[in-house]
């Protein structure tokens, strides 16, 4: 397999649209990569620049240590997956599979063998001989996947290919995919929009808004540590509550996020990142993922608007004064009422509380400017 290197890399379109802006990134060997983001925001560009797909305006792309910029996508040993499994439907299974590799010339005896290999990993022998139309959307996603994998490629992209899964199969070939990754021990780079796709399947998350990097990590660390507001609302479901006109104080000489009447405490680590940061008093924009909201304790008092009963837990979209806040509630600790028009205590515990920079947008605790830079993830330690 390999290492695939993005150096500075910008795509304009017509000489006045940028769609990618010094977009740097190391896929190392091996490793699954997902670029995530809204549409619009560069990733299918960009996963389209490393195929040879699209010209490269500006920096260097690198695989396997070679210099690609110009090299035609034949060259390139690179196979990609697109979003409309880009079938051809007048071939049965084994036809699809068989192209790429005749192509290329490849012995009968040696192609059937590897079609075979390929079909049986993917679980695909006893449909061989049906044809597209004939399949499942699961199984369509598979032969995909498998034209793919029978030319052993040092690198596969796929961009948005569970786009088009059905919703009650997209847990399912999440898992395939999962597993495959696991069988063939490739490196990948996976584009997509959903970020139940990114977070599940990623070794490393590349999130991406308006054709820049805005934060490179685990899906572990950019869940708990989002370095600015964009991504604090786009990773996590249900996105995290932000609200703005917060103020962070300094009372009895430890820091104090308010927002309107709600007093949040900060525990001892946000206190000496902010120190270590020299943050003042001034105004912040509060941000607390509904999961960590504690309901049915707490100083506050909240109105609920509409309850969503989902079985193991409850949604609520409720009201503090002038502010909606939405709180998930699992149905184990639920110990008050949860029906429109009722009133409900709440709060957040210690440290659950994030702060972002009222102008900026930036993470109070988790951000610096040259980590920031290098688009790596900020996890300082103060001791």
């Amino acid at each position: 397999m390999a290492e695939v290197v993005f150096k500075n890399i910008k795509k304009v379109y017509d000489g006045v649209v940028t769609a990618v802006h010094d977009f740097n990134l190391t896929v190392r060997d091996r490793e699954f990569v997902v670029l995530v983001g809204p549409s619009g925001c560069g990733k299918s560009t960009t996963l389209r620049m490393v195929a040879g797909l699209e010209d490269i305006t500006e920096g260097e792309l690198y695989i396997d240590g070679v210099f690609c910029n110009a090299m035609k996508p034949k060259d390139r040993d690179i196979a990609m997956v697109f979003q409309n499994y880009a079938l051809y439907g007048h071939m049965n299974v084994y036809e699809n599979l068989a192209f790429p590799l005749k192509l290329h010339k490849m012995d009968k005896k040696d192609m059937d063998r590897r079609v075979r290999e390929v079909a049986e990993v993917l679980e695909l022998t006893d449909v061989l001989k049906r044809k597209p139309k004939h399949l499942s959307g699961g199984q369509r996603q598979r032969v995909a996947i498998g034209r793919a994998m029978v030319r052993d490629p040092k690198v596969f992209l796929m961009d948005e290919p569970l786009s088009n899964v059905d919703v009650q199969f997209k847990s399912q070939m999440r898992a395939e995919i999962a597993r495959l990754r696991k069988t063939i021990d490739a490196t990948f780079i996976y584009v997509t929009h959903d970020q139940t796709d990114a977070m599940t399947l990623g070794d490393r998350l590349v999130v991406m808004r308006s054709g820049e990097v805005q934060q490179i990590g685990t899906p572990t660390e950019i869940y708990s540590k989002p370095v600015n507001t964009f991504v604090a609302g786009f990773i996590g479901l249900p996105a995290m509550n932000l609200f703005e006109g917060g103020r962070l104080e300094l009372r009895d000489g430890r820091y104090t996020a308010v927002l309107g009447p709600a007093v949040f405490e900060l525990d001892d680590f946000q206190q000496k990142a902010l120190r270590a940061g020299g943050r003042q008093p001034g105004a912040v924009t509060v941000g607390i993922r509904p999961q960590d909201v504690t309901v049915g304790r707490g100083e506050l008092e909240a109105v609920v608007e509409i309850s969503e009963m989902l079985g193991s837990e409850v949604n609520l979209h409720a009201r503090f004064g002038d502010r909606e806040i939405f709180m998930v509630v699992p149905m184990a600790e639920l110990r008050v009422g949860t029906a429109p028009g009722e009133k409900v205590r709440f709060g957040a515990p210690s440290g659950a509380v994030q702060l972002f920079d009222a102008d900026t947008g930036r993470n109070l605790i988790w951000y610096d400017e040259e980590s920031a830079q290098r688009h790596e993830p900020v996890c300082k330690k103060y001791d």
